[in-house]
């Protein structure tokens, strides 16, 4: 389905049309016209499915109209004197990719302006927010943390919010965002139309769903599976012996545009250290650092200062860079989502791409549940010359506990009949 078949106004349709955008993607094309009509959406959509364009196209298209007529009757006039669009991201880098979005769908859109809000900014940016929010602007573009930062200083007037979006709900949750969200939500008009996108529905997603969506359309597109020019193939191997792997890969061959995902900071910690021991070009991401770290670190290596990333999952989803050329796991994703939002990273841009995944034997059961969905056994690398053995590549089966027979234990020498050691215990 053409862009054109909608009924998207004409400044968009020529935005679109600049930037080379014709078909619509499966998300796109289901949500576009429930949110013209003025529909909640409830989306289902992994990072690379077009959600960014699915709810910012049609909201932008309104909001240019300057109202909007809904087929159920209602009808919706957008002040310019009042924040009319807020939209939640979890993290800063996402909330900066949804701003460059922003410019370039609203090229043609001189009547709506935005602005981005976010920590980590000096105080010049932060008055620059304040004015937006205390003057209106028709879209604020805002992580969590430093909007309820502006709603408790009571700089920000909600009462005439048309449009509420949640982009990336699941990992606002899991950063700890709930009560906050819940926060703002209650400062929302009961007329809001809310938009709420995850890559994935647990119960406490499904749980928010139902506390802020009124009749929701809901929109599931199945996780795809990784691009098949991604080479995958897996290390399994001791906690140990993961860093001596590393130094064996990058000994061997001279790897440039390489992100390394490690599940906690201190691992990444350690990793960077041992690059810095072989003289390889790297740096480290993760919450350690401050936001301005942050940022010199993401321009470094998207211009090409460095050549190896090491990081937490911080850049696992919303991160446009197109020459990754290989993508290593240095510890096992929890789940098949997240293990295909890291390898695709990789192989963009008609580019080829390497996905790499050490496997320790905790980790066993998450890598196969991992094969199981790719419907794939990913190859097992032989471990390099001097690290030994890895362990054997098979699950272990939970313990069982053992039933109680009814009969007390205990009973021994020095021991009072039921008091183990001699004492009376409370549960």
């Amino acid at each position: 389905m053409n862009f054109e078949e909608t009924y998207l106004n004409d400044n968009i349709l020529d935005a679109l049309y600049d930037m080379r955008f014709e078909e619509m993607t499966p998300i796109q094309e289901r949500c576009i016209p429930e949110i013209l009509d003025g529909h909640d959406i409830l989306g289902v959509a992994q990072t690379g499915t077009g959600k960014t364009a699915a709810y910012l196209l049609p909201i932008l298209s309104m909001l240019d109209d300057g109202y909007a007529d809904f087929p159920d009757g209602r009808s919706v006039d957008f002040p310019k004197d009042a924040i009319n669009c807020i939209i939640m991201a979890p993290t800063r880098e996402l909330a900066q990719q949804i701003d460059r979005a922003m410019q370039g769908f609203s090229y043609y859109l001189s009547n709506v302006g935005s602005v981005a809000v976010y920590g980590g900014n000096d105080g010049n940016r932060y008055y620059q927010e304040l004015n937006a929010l205390k003057t209106g602007a028709d879209v604020i573009i805002a992580t969590p943390g430093r909007f309820i930062s502006h709603l408790t200083m009571d700089n920000v007037d909600m009462s005439r919010v048309s449009f509420f979006v949640l982009d990336e709900a699941d990992r606002m949750l899991d950063m700890g965002f709930y009560d906050d969200i819940l926060k703002i939500a209650k400062k929302l008009p009961p007329t809001c139309q809310t938009v709420m996108f995850s890559a994935t529905m647990p119960e406490k997603i499904e749980q928010l769903a139902k506390t802020l969506l009124k009749n929701p359309t809901e929109v599931k597109i199945a996780v795809s599976k990784p691009a098949e020019k991604i080479q995958q193939s897996a290390y399994v191997c001791y906690e140990p012996q993961k860093l001596g792997i590393i130094e064996s890969m990058f000994k061997e061959n001279e790897l440039k545009r390489v992100i390394i995902f490690a599940g906690k900071i201190n691992k990444v910690k350690d990793v960077y250290r041992a690059l810095l021991r072989l003289k390889i070009n790297a740096g480290e991401m993760h919450s350690d650092l401050s936001q301005a770290e942050r940022d010199e670190m993401m321009f470094r290596f998207k211009s090409g200062k460095i050549d190896v990333l090491v990081t937490t999952d911080i850049l696992s989803r919303g991160i446009d860079i197109d020459d990754i050329a290989m993508v290593i796991n240095y510890d096992v994703p929890r789940d098949a989502e997240d293990y295909v939002h890291r390898i695709g990273r990789t192989a963009r841009a008609d580019r080829d791409g390497r996905a790499v995944t050490f496997v320790s034997p905790d980790d066993i059961r998450y890598f196969q549940q991992i094969e199981r969905f790719l419907e794939r056994e990913i190859t097992k690398n032989a471990l390099p010359d001097g690290l030994g053995d890895g362990p054997e590549y098979k699950s272990e089966e939970p313990k069982r506990r053992k039933k109680w027979n009814g009969k007390r234990r205990g009973g021994g020498k020095g021991r009072g009949k039921g008091k183990p050691n001699g004492k009376n215990r409370k549960a």
